[in-house]
């Protein structure tokens, strides 16, 4: 992967991705998870997995663990004492993250990590213009129910209305954006909803890629109409007024005056 404007040398434990997964109850699919994220990264980049289990009972923790070392990954685990859900999971997992990029993943297996070479080599060429960015993947083929497909184009349709975040489905959990823009992200519940808004908001660049979508294998999902829909509403008004207070100055100049020495 190489740009116009390559990025500066990695140090030995600074990986180029860091791949975030929250997981709570996903014992059933989290092995397999990793494995395919080890198959699609390891021949293309340096990476690490950062799993945040957010209250599992189920031994999501202690598999994530067991493939993490016959696999011989750089991984760490985050072990919320209880759960405080997928929003505050991510931003648990993003101030642990070491790599220059982080990719959000569904912890249910729903992502297809082989997607993520795409995300990653858009990023090389987006790093060469832009400092902040946000890229996004759209479920083109999405294999869920209908009912949830109906819920999702509501949804959808009230974002793009409201936000104008230049997403056509903010709600597919792959992601990446550099870890220098997310730091500058501001946190709340559910935030992770509206990434693409809150980078735009930086003057960030936005880009979309057309991503596979899966059947859940095992588990069941942790959304309802009631938390998918209706509870954003709140959110998507509050992310409006940040965007519409916020301002991105551009320095001219700077100078600076030194001390003569005494």
């Amino acid at each position: 992967m190489s740009s116009a404007n390559p990025s500066p040398a990695l140090s030995a434990d600074t990986p180029l991705v860091s791949v975030l997964i929250p997981a709570k109850d996903e014992s059933g699919n989290i092995g397999a998870l990793v494995d395919e994220i080890t198959l699609a990264l390891r021949p293309v980049c340096t990476f690490e997995v950062v799993l945040v289990d957010d209250g599992s009972t189920d031994g999501t923790a202690d598999v994530f663990l067991r493939h993490g070392r016959e696999l011989g990954i750089n991984a760490q685990l985050i072990t919320h004492a209880q759960s405080c859900g997928q929003s505050t999971a991510m931003w648990t997992a993003s101030r642990h993250a070491k790599g220059r990029y982080l990719v959000t993943i569904d912890g249910d297996g729903q992502n297809d990590p082989a997607d993520i070479p795409a995300l990653v080599r858009q990023a090389e060429e987006l790093a060469a213009r832009s400092e902040h960015f946000c890229i996004a993947g759209f479920r083109h083929k999405r294999k869920d129910t209908e009912w949830k497909k109906i819920q999702s184009k509501i949804a959808n349709a009230v974002r793009r209305q409201i936000l104008d975040d230049g997403v056509p489905d903010t709600g597919c959990g792959l992601k990446l954006i550099p870890r220098a823009s997310w730091v500058l992200l501001p946190y709340f519940n559910h935030m992770h909803r509206y990434i693409p808004a809150l980078v735009r908001r930086l003057g960030g660049e936005i880009a979309v890629v057309p991503v596979n979508h899966r059947h859940r294998q095992a588990g069941v999902s942790k959304y309802t109409a009631w938390n998918r829909v209706w509870v954003g509403i709140v959110d998507m008004f509050g992310v409006r007024w940040l965007i519409q207070r916020s301002k991105c100055p551009v320095v001219a100049k700077t100078e600076s005056i030194r001390e003569v020495g005494r």
